[in-house]
């Protein structure tokens, strides 16, 4: 099962989970690693889990169909 948002080519640090999410929502990709690294040190978040989660959900970018 993959989801229709693909991880970023370009703007990755990691795998390009949160740059694919910042350019399929239109939003600064700064603005959402920061706020990522803020909800995963909280206790509440499980920003690891959810990262990896995403990782695998979303679809790789050089894939062509």
């Amino acid at each position: 099962m993959k989801i229709h948002i693909k991880r970023s080519a370009t703007d990755r640090v990691l795998a390009g989970v949160l740059g694919g999410l910042s350019e399929h929502n239109h939003w600064n990709p700064t603005l959402v690693r920061v706020l990522f690294v803020v909800l995963a040190i909280m206790p509440v978040f499980p920003g690891i889990i959810a990262y990896l989660v995403l990782w695998i959900l979303m679809e790789d970018p050089e894939d062509e169909k």
